[in-house]
């Protein structure tokens, strides 16, 4: 997953860093009254300088368009631009708690109690690198962008998930080794739609924002990784029977940059019998609409 984080953050600095020219003129007048009491104008001078910075903003990273007044620190702006915009980003930074619910309930069932977990330590983790959308209103737009998303569960049994499992229902073995990080974890692409309304912008420059719609994901990949004094450290990688495509819906609110999340899933986690009815929910802060 650090690979991916880093890979993403230079992709998006290398894209969203844009060169930019700043011009500010100088107008100088002096003016002197002769002998006669008349005034006359002497000089006039335009004095005009030219700095070249770079920008890096973490968003969506859309055009705005609109009347900017300058003033000295001071950048107001008026309106947002409607029409397309696409692109690399980096946006929607997503951390939180991951839970499971067992056809409807927050306690697992007797056949799926070895999944137990820790819930302060079980997390979801995402964000979105690419996005393309149509701005209707300054206040309007849909998107829809692709990212990566990542679910780990700290199991609280010292058993091994077994790959290549049957459809009937995930195997385990019990170890008899006292795991001190026994994690669970599903990686999937994400691919959300998104409708986004935000408020116009407040007297600090920062809008509210109310966002939300349908998500896919699509798995790459599932993991199991062990930490012990017997075994040191251990990373196996497998399906694991996570389902391959899974479908849901996504919210998030928030003031500025910082916001909240909930993300929900409608089908079962993973494609066994047994472990029908079994879903994924998530929540918790995020940065970047």
């Amino acid at each position: 997953m650090k690979r991916f984080l880093l890979t993403a953050i230079f992709f998006a600095a290398v894209t969203c860093a844009s060169a930019q020219t700043v011009t500010t003129t100088k107008v100088t007048t002096t003016t002197v009254v002769n002998d006669k009491g008349d005034t006359v104008k002497t000089q006039s001078d335009t004095i005009k300088t030219k700095k070249r910075r770079f920008k890096f903003t973490i968003g969506s990273g859309e055009d705005t368009k609109g009347v900017y007044v300058n003033q000295p620190d001071t950048v107001k702006q008026v309106s947002k631009s409607s029409g397309f915009s696409w692109g690399l980003t980096l946006a929607r930074l997503d951390l939180g708690l991951a839970t499971l619910v067992d056809n409807g309930s927050f306690d697992l069932s007797p056949t799926n109690n070895f999944l137990r977990y820790r819930s302060w330590k079980s997390s979801n983790v995402g964000f979105d690198v690419i996005q393309a959308g149509y701005r209707f209103t300054s206040s309007f737009r849909i998107y829809v962008s692709g990212g990566f998303d990542w679910t780990h569960f700290r199991l609280r049994e010292n058993i091994t998930i077994q790959p290549d499992g049957p459809k009937e229902g995930l195997v385990y073995t019990r170890d008899n080794i006292q795991y001190d990080k026994n994690r669970f974890t599903s990686s999937y692409f994400r691919i959300p739609l998104t409708f986004d309304w935000r408020s116009h912008d407040d007297s600090r420059g920062k809008a509210v924002h109310i966002a939300g719609g349908p998500m896919i994901g699509i798995l790459y990949n599932g993991r199991v990784k062990q930490k012990s004094d017997e075994n040191g450290k251990q990373k196996f990688n497998d399906s694991y029977n996570f389902t391959k495509v899974r479908y849901g819906l996504t919210g998030r609110v928030g003031y500025g940059a910082w916001g909240v999340f909930g993300k929900y899933y409608f089908n079962d986690m993973f494609d066994t019998a047994a472990q029908e009815g079994l879903r994924n929910f998530s929540f918790g802060i995020m940065l970047g609409f």
